[in-house]
Parts: C-alpha cells; sequence; structure tokens
C-alpha cells in the first residue's frame, strides 16, 4: 500500500482528537476509506474514524490492510507534519508503517505496528428521537459553559429548543438554544427529552471541531450520546458517549 495525502491536516487533526480518548488502535485500510473504530480504555466512549481515498492525491490499495498503532506515537510523528508537506504512508518490510514527510526536505519516521489482544469493535445500532444540526462553535461555547459549573450536563431537547443545563454544589448553568438559520431541531416527541453526560469527555470530543464547522447532536432519554463532525468528501469523525444514569 501507497497512501499520499498532499494536505495532512485532516489526518494530523483526526488523530491527535482521537489519541485523548484512545491509546492504541486497529486501523482498516480499504480501497475506499481509511477507517477505526476504538472504544477508550473505560468503555464510556467509542469514536469512529473515516479518512475517505478522495482525499488522497495517491492512493494505492490492493486489498484490505489492518494495522494497529500505538496512537500517541502516532501523534507525535504527525505532528512534525507542516502545511506544504505531502505526507505519504506505506508499510516497509520489515512490517513497520513508514511515514515520509516531503517539502525542500524528505523525513521519514518509521512506527512499530503493534499486536492488539482486543477483538474487532462493531458500531452499535442506535435509535435517536433526537437530532439537532449546529454550529460546532455553538457547542464548544455551551460545554465550556457548563465546565464551570459541574462535572456532568443535561441535553435537554425539546421542539425549536436544545438546552444544556449542569449543577454544582451550589452553582447552576443553562444555555439554551433556540431553532434558528444555524441550529435546527428536530425532534419526534413534544414531550421534553433528557440525558446526562460526562463533560470531561465531551470536552475532548468537540474537538472534533477542528474538522468540520457543524456537528450533529443526537440522543435520548438515558441513552448514549453521539456527535459527528463531517467534511463532505474528505473525513467523517464521531463520538458515541455512554450516559450518566443517577441513582436516585
Amino acid at each position: 500500500m501507497r497512501l499520499t495525502l498532499a494536505e495532512p491536516s485532516y489526518l494530523k487533526e483526526s488523530i491527535s482528537i482521537i489519541s485523548d480518548l484512545v491509546n492504541e488502535a486497529r486501523f482498516k485500510i480499504t480501497p475506499n476509506a481509511i477507517e477505526l473504530v476504538a472504544m477508550d480504555p473505560a468503555n464510556v466512549a467509542m469514536v469512529v474514524f473515516k479518512l475517505l481515498s478522495s482525499c488522497f492525491t495517491e492512493y494505492d490499495v490492493k486489498k484490505d490492510t489492518e494495522i494497529a498503532i500505538n496512537l500517541s506515537n502516532l501523534k507525535q510523528v504527525l505532528r512534525r507534519a507542516s502545511p506544504r508537506d505531502m505526507l505519504t504512508l506505506e508499510l516497509d518490510d520489515d512490517n513497520r508503517l513508514k511515514i515520509q514527510l516531503e517539502s525542500a526536505t524528505t523525513r521519514t519516521f518509521n512506527l512499530p505496528i503493534i499486536e492488539l489482544e482486543e477483538k474487532d469493535q462493531k458500531v452499535p445500532d442506535l435509535k435517536f428521537p433526537v437530532t439537532i444540526k449546529t454550529s460546532s462553535s455553538i457547542l464548544n461555547e455551551a460545554v465550556a459553559d457548563v465546565d464551570v459549573v459541574g462535572e456532568s450536563v443535561a441535553f435537554i431537547a425539546e421542539p425549536k429548543k436544545f438546552t444544556l443545563h449542569a449543577e454544582g454544589d451550589l452553582n447552576q448553568a443553562k444555555i439554551e438554544i433556540r431553532e434558528d438559520e444555524t441550529t435546527k431541531v428536530s425532534t419526534s416527541s413534544d414531550e421534553k427529552v433528557k440525558s446526562k453526560y460526562s463533560i470531561e469527555y465531551l470536552k475532548k470530543m468537540i474537538n472534533g471541531s477542528k474538522l468540520s464547522d457543524d456537528v450533529v447532536i443526537q440522543f435520548s432519554k438515558d441513552y448514549p450520546l453521539k456527535l459527528e463532525y463531517r467534511a463532505i468528501d474528505k473525513v467523517m469523525l464521531s463520538f458515541i458517549l455512554a450516559p450518566r444514569v443517577e441513582n436516585d
């Protein structure tokens, strides 16, 4: 296999975001895309990533290939890529991942392929009564606001309105996002739909805003949350986060 990217930023940013949640992961390289599905070590969050072949200037993959990599090592190498670099990925004869960065100089890095014990992760088939499309920056600001107050945040959807609500020992924060040209709230119920999630995890996931100006938010009552960031014909990064169910 030989893959060349003229714009390394999509791969670089994606790996930087994913490595905040996952230490080691298995990439599946198919004739159409580089794909990854991984759980964080605490089994609270899942990451689903797809970098499409249309992103690459050269994409030569004869057959499906799987490689497992330490993501913090990969992130360190990709951090050395500048926007001017051509980035090429290959498997060398010693079964290592060869990463070449080429501009005025040619720099070559080799990373070991690792063995992963865990089985392939399957993306769960989730059904959501609530879908909210909004700008990434609106969600980022709202999460930054609730982070001041508590450790968990309630997502509340009702027709034409999406609210984030957090409580600390004495503090409270409430952010109301009303439907407009930027924000669309689609819910199959006239009732309020409410679920709680960890702010610590959300802070890592909303970095997906580096890939897309928009985010799709889906959830249900006491049910996993899905955040999806997409750049058409280039990259898709989504997260699934388990709910925080309170015991009354």
